[in-house]
């Protein structure tokens, strides 16, 4: 009554749980050829949910139940997404017109600094001029 792949784990001293759950992948799919290797075997895998508790996942599209409900959750979401551009946009233009603020003190500064040095040229020259005669 084992399968071949049960009387190996009893041969190689593996342990009684392996052979626990081939039996009970035999009693989930109802194959007997399941634990032998002849047709892949269901894989049991307990759920890994990070989700902290009373945090309930959303349903899928899949769940909803009328055309009118997913007419509302698709309404939601395009509002939503709405939304999220609009301030996004907001944001956008508040950057943009603190960039072109720094840039115009930027300028202001560098035209006094230009001022500045062209004075300093010209009396450079002025004295220049003045000694060589």
């Amino acid at each position: 009554m084992l399968g071949s792949l049960e009387q190996f784990m009893l041969s190689s001293g593996r342990g009684a749980a392996e052979l626990c759950v081939q039996k009970l992948i035999m009693a989930v799919t109802g194959d007997e050829t399941a634990a032998t290797g002849d047709m892949p075997a269901y894989q049991i895998r307990t759920p890994t949910t990070t989700l902290p508790q009373g945090v309930v996942m959303a349903a899928s599209p899949g769940t909803l139940h009328s055309p009118q409900q997913m007419a509302e959750e698709a309404t939601r979401k395009r509002e939503l997404r709405l939304l999220k551009n609009r301030e996004a946009a907001r944001e956008c233009r508040r950057k943009k017109k603190e960039y072109v603020k720094c840039l115009e003190n930027r300028v202001a500064v560098l035209e006094n600094q230009n001022k500045t040095l062209i004075e300093e040229l010209k009396a450079l020259k002025d004295l220049y001029c003045h000694k060589a005669e």
